[in-house]
C-alpha cells in the first residue's frame, strides 16, 4: 500500500522492551528456588497486568502497552524455561558454590555477598551473579583460602573468611 493512504496517527513505534540479564551463551541459567519463585511472581505481575489492559480507553496505548507486555512475557517464559533449580541447603558446606553467602577480605575490607543466578543479582541487596569475575574467582575455593584476583591491572588477594548456606 501507498504511505498516501496511511495516516500519521497510524504510524506505532514498536515498544522498547529492556532486554533482561545477560547470561553468557551455553551457559545454564543457575536459580536459586528464591530465584525461580520471583521469576513466576514476575509472570503473574505481568499476566494480571495484562488482564487489565483492556481497561484502557485509548486503542492505541492499549496496543502498545500489550505488545510491550507480551514482549516482556516472552523474554520471562525464555527464563523461566531454561532455569535450573540449584539449592544452596544442597551445596557442600566447605566450598564456595551456587548460593553461598561468603564473607571475605579485599584490600583489607570485610565484605560479603551472596553469589546466585544473573535474574537475582542484585549489588544493594549483597548478591552477584554467579557469572561475575568475582562470584567465578571465590567458586570453588575454602574457608581461609587466600587467591589472586585480577582487576583490571591490579592484582588483589582475596581471603575467604566465612562460607554460609
Amino acid at each position: 500500500m501507498s504511505r498516501a493512504f496511511v495516516k500519521e496517527d497510524d504510524q506505532e513505534e514498536a515498544p522498547f522492551i529492556p532486554a533482561r540479564a545477560p547470561l553468557p551463551e551455553a551457559e545454564i541459567n543457575y536459580v536459586t528456588p528464591t530465584g525461580k519463585q520471583a521469576l513466576l511472581d514476575e509472570k503473574s505481575a505481568l499476566e494480571k497486568d495484562k488482564s487489565e489492559v483492556k481497561n484502557i480507553e485509548k486503542e492505541q496505548d492499549r496496543r502498545r502497552n500489550m505488545a510491550s507486555i507480551n514482549g516482556k512475557l516472552k523474554l520471562l517464559e525464555e527464563r523461566i524455561n531454561s532455569a535450573r533449580i540449584l539449592d544452596p541447603k544442597e551445596q557442600p558446606k566447605d566450598e564456595v558454590r551456587f548460593g553461598a553467602k561468603v564473607k571475605f577480605k579485599m584490600n583489607d575490607r570485610v565484605q560479603s555477598f551472596q553469589i546466585v543466578g544473573v535474574d537475582e543479582a542484585e549489588v544493594k541487596m549483597r548478591k552477584i551473579a554467579f557469572t561475575a569475575p568475582l562470584a567465578k574467582a571465590l567458586i570453588g575455593k575454602k574457608n581461609r583460602e587466600v587467591i589472586e584476583f585480577k582487576l583490571g591491572k591490579e592484582i588483589r588477594s582475596i581471603e575467604v573468611l566465612e562460607i554460609d548456606y
